[in-house]
């Protein structure tokens, strides 16, 4: 059977972590800064885990992660 290939646009946007959960940035903080907070802005910077109903289908198409 052939090596699986892994999609690249999740490998970049996506990491594992030790226990095997997956971990990404948040959205919304690449434009239109100005009306944002600060506040929100620096939790914006925080990496998150992504849910449960999401992270079955990511490491499927991430399979050597």
């Amino acid at each position: 059977m052939p090596k699986m290939k892994t999609k690249r646009s999740a490998a970049k946007r996506f990491k594992v972590t030790g226990t095997g959960k997956l971990v990404r940035n948040k959205a919304n903080k690449s434009h239109i800064l100005t009306k944002k907070s600060p506040k929100r802005k620096r939790n914006l910077r925080k990496q998150t885990l992504v849910d449960n109903t999401n992270a079955k289908v990511m490491k499927k198409i991430m399979p050597y992660r």
